[in-house]
């Protein structure tokens, strides 16, 4: 069966999409009983022959009939390792898959088609995708993807390669996240790729399980491992930060000020330490306002009085 889906394609599954074949458990025998099979085809090779030789011809059928035994029951004995399963296909036709640790027979005819599946836990770090986030800066992205096998049966004939499939789906969907996001938010109000990396994580893991949900993969983490802008934009976006901060440390300052000149002349007034007028207090709070938020050290002049 051939893949139904793009691999490339930019946009996620629907949920109508659900996998048209899943899997199931796979008749199979103990593989001692193949070798059994083996022994007793032996035996009646042996027993033609010498029945043949020594009392009459028609005994010459049982070899045949040993050797077609022996020899059919051999491919048909499979091993599956723990974490391994075995998808049986007998004529175009999916028999079950095996995913029972142990020495199993089946048809040996399954031979020809069946593949072994791995089970086990794979992570991959996609490749450094260059995109536009959500302000049109452009920027660098990756991220690692842990994901596994959960149905065979989806990951052997929804798509043509399931492991390819997961890598193309896995860097479109990051991709997509690029583009939905600022890489930072300045303002403080938003989402950002930078500063809310569970919710972008979030996001990103539910959009690649989505993706990947035909081809039977459960997707077990996701988060990004690479962040940064592109190069012809990263001096000026990192003014912009040091901007951003310098402001941002400057207002922090400002409010910090203006409450100490608050409580000043608050508790000038409840002590009658000095009357000030209007303009006494507008001078007193201009100098110290400057004397708390300048960067230099200031130095007071000190006034003793007016001379006669």
């Amino acid at each position: 069966m051939t893949d139904s889906t793009d691999a490339n394609s930019s946009e996620p599954l629907s949920e109508t999409d659900a996998p048209a074949v899943t899997a199931r458990t796979a008749p199979t025998r103990p593989g001692i009983v193949g070798v059994l099979i083996i022994l007793a085809g032996l035996v009646l090779v042996a027993g033609g022959i010498v029945g043949t030789a020594a009392v009459a011809w028609p005994f010459i059928f049982l070899v045949p009939i040993g050797a077609i035994a022996a020899i059919a029951a051999t491919p048909g004995q499979y091993l599956v390792q723990p974490n391994e399963a075995l998808v049986l296909i007998l004529f175009g036709r999916y028999r079950g898959t095996v995913a029972e640790p142990g020495w199993h027979l089946a048809n040996p005819f399954t031979r020809l088609e069946s593949r072994k599946i791995s089970l086990r836990v794979h992570n991959f770090t996609t490749s450094v995708s260059k995109v536009n986030d959500a302000e049109g800066n452009p920027i660098e992205i990756s991220a690692v993807v842990v994901w596994r096998v959960v149905d065979t049966a989806a990951a052997v004939f929804e798509v043509d390669d399931f492991e390819h499939f997961v890598l193309v789906q896995s860097e479109t969907a990051i991709r997509h996240l690029g583009t939905q996001y600022p890489y930072d938010d300045f303002e403080g109000d938003r989402v950002s790729l930078r500063s809310d990396p569970d919710t972008v994580a979030a996001t990103l893991h539910a959009e690649v399980q989505e993706r990947l949900e035909r081809a039977g993969v459960e997707v077990i983490e996701t988060r990004l491992n690479h962040l940064a802008y592109a190069t012809e934009i990263a001096e000026a976006m990192l003014r912009r930060q040091q901007a951003a901060a310098v402001v941002s440390a400057r207002r922090t300052i400002v409010e910090g000020a203006v409450g100490m000149v608050e409580d000043a002349l608050e508790l000038l007034t409840q002590r009658s330490v000095v009357e000030l007028d209007e303009a006494a207090k507008a001078s007193m709070v201009a100098n110290l306002l400057v004397v708390l938020t300048s960067e230099q050290q200031t130095t007071p002049v000190v006034n003793t009085g007016s001379s006669s």
